[in-house]
């Protein structure tokens, strides 16, 4: 991978993150809210229960209270069966609720997971192609060495083209070189 694509891939990275994050808040939030709604209901649900069986039983005159009592129970009853369904769906919805925060820190912890397996990858990669480099080029660079040497002798030898010939002015009473001995030293410029 080159460096724009690893730069560009933990960039998108860091982005996916803090959109994650951003979900992730308004998300408490919600919570945070619908909480507080809730609290806030099941603290005004007694006191309305209470001042609604005040008001009635202030009106009522004391002569027909037994038949009013008679007549209050079925819908008490009902209106208490209602109050318990009411609180089955709160309590549902917190569960839900609940249920999909663990679901999204999960997600989280799989999406920072990913991040350092990728990061940790990128890095093993860019560790790898770094020494790899580094070989091939000091390969280059003593077989450039050798050249640069025989390039140095060349430039410090008495030689010169003869057509399509290297021609060379040759030290004959030098040492001679080679198998065969056929080679003689080159006489310096």
């Amino acid at each position: 991978m080159e460096e724009k694509e690893v730069l560009t891939l933990v960039s998108s990275t860091a982005l996916l993150m803090e959109q994650f994050e951003r979900c992730c808040s308004m998300i408490e939030r919600r919570l945070d809210q619908t909480w507080q709604a809730l609290e806030g209901l099941t603290s005004h649900v007694p006191t309305a229960v209470q001042r609604s069986a005040d008001g009635v039983l202030r009106e009522i005159p004391v002569q027909i209270m037994d038949r009013v009592r008679a007549g209050i129970d079925r819908p008490v009853s009902e209106y208490e069966l209602r109050l318990q369904n009411a609180s089955g769906s709160a309590m549902e919805a917190t569960r839900v609720v609940a249920d999909q925060m663990t679901r999204l820190e999960k997600l989280h912890r799989h999406l920072v997971w990913k991040v350092v397996g990728v990061v940790g990858g990128a890095i093993v990669v860019l560790l790898v192609a770094a020494i790899w480099l580094s070989s091939h080029y000091m390969e280059v660079i003593r077989q450039n060495q050798l050249s640069a040497d025989l390039l140095k002798a060349y430039n410090r030898a008495d030689v010169a083209l003869c057509g399509d010939q290297l021609c060379a002015n040759v030290n004959t009473k030098g040492a001679k070189a080679g198998a065969q001995g056929q080679y003689l030293p080159v006489n310096p410029r």
